[in-house]
């Protein structure tokens, strides 16, 4: 008989190995997937993890791993905060959609204006933005006790609603022969991101490494890191070590939110270009894989974002030369968060072989 057996210590093994484990799995469950579809296993995995960095076209590819990899990782970077203190934030993609139009709102209402300053402004109202959206659930949890999970979770979708409604309505292209979508900001040389458009870097890039950097100094050397690890460890110490819960729900909220937004911003300003009714690619969902992949640690954020990269671009890939459908690709992503959190029970748990007693 196989049980579970609880392990008087996490296993420091396991803990960094899972990662890696679920990566396996994935590509394993990944390909059972490909070849039910009638596609070839073996041609589908090296598709997305191979030809994105090693192929001939691989020079075009390289720089979409940044592209897609920096809004992934700001994002989870803001989220990982929360989720060490024990603050379930689900609702990025609403703080990224939310950070985006008023990022975007400021450049559209006075365009053309050529100024330095403009940028500088649009960054400032993303986060913002981004950061007033997260303080709902916050405000909400802290006065009312609300759940957050469920309040910033159903805000991402009033936030699509009034995405829909700005692309259609207040910021939609005068010049645009009645299409939906707003005037695209890449023309716009005082409100783009853009830093080097063929190397695949604007400042979203810059600004995820130095989200990585800050919060490794914040966890590793602040005393707000401290509290939020021993927020998340032991909330009853927390609270005899004078944390003050209420203070710490609405950093950890507003910090993810004004990342998010920040995300948004740099999306829209750079490579999405326009505000449209399908801006939203769902960066907010997949950087909650991100963060658990990472083990919401900054650098393992890091190179996690990266891979959740390298399935987006080799993913797109794979649709255009094998046909697989986008659907599962999606499905693919997904497995790597059920695989980690599976694998991750060993990490507390161990098998334990016993013989059954007979009555």
């Amino acid at each position: 008989m196989i049980r579970l057996e609880k392990r008087p210590e996490p296993s420091r093994a396991w803990s960094y190995a899972a990662p890696l484990v679920a990566v396996l799995a994935t590509m394993v469950a990944g390909g059972l997937l490909f070849a039910f579809l009638g596609k070839d296993p073996i041609a589908a995995i090296r598709t997305i993890f191979w030809e994105p960095l090693f192929s001939e076209f691989a020079f075009y590819y390289r720089p979409q791993l940044l592209i897609k990899g920096a809004p992934l990782v700001l994002i989870a970077i803001g989220l990982s905060l929360g989720f060490r203190a024990g603050i379930w934030n689900i609702g990025a993609e609403g703080q990224y959609i939310i950070g985006a139009l008023t990022g975007a709102g400021v450049a559209l209402a006075l365009y053309p204006l050529e100024a330095w300053w403009l940028f500088p402004c649009m960054v400032l109202a993303g986060a913002l933005g981004g950061w007033a959206w997260a303080m709902i659930p916050g405000l909400l949890k802290t006065r009312f006790g609300a759940n957050e999970i469920l309040v910033s979770l159903m805000l991402v979708y009033v936030a699509e609603k009034l995405l829909a409604a700005m692309a259609l309505g207040l910021m939609k292209n005068p010049e645009g022969y009645g299409f939906p979508g707003s005037r695209n900001l890449q023309q716009y040389p005082s409100a783009t991101s853009w830093i080097d458009q063929n190397a695949g870097l604007h400042w979203g890039v810059l600004m995820a490494l130095g989200a990585v950097i800050a919060a490794y100094v914040l966890l590793s050397r602040h005393i707000l890191g401290f509290q939020i690890q021993l927020a998340g460890q032991a909330p009853r110490a927390a609270r005899f070590a004078g944390v003050n819960p209420t203070r710490l729900t609405l950093f950890c909220l507003g910090t993810s939110g004004a990342l998010a937004g920040l995300a948004g911003l740099f999306e829209v300003s750079g490579p999405a270009g326009v505000v449209s009714i399908d801006f939203n690619a769902g960066y907010g969902f997949t950087a909650i894989i991100v963060a658990f992949l990472g083990r919401l640690n900054p650098w393992g954020i890091l190179l996690a974002g990266l891979l959740m990269a390298l399935t987006y671009v080799g993913g797109d890939i794979a649709q255009s030369k094998l046909g697989l459908p986008k659907a599962a690709i999606q499905m693919f992503q997904g497995m790597l968060l059920f695989f980690l959190l599976a694998v991750d029970l060993f990490t507390n748990y161990r098998l334990k072989w016993a013989m059954k007693e007979r009555v």
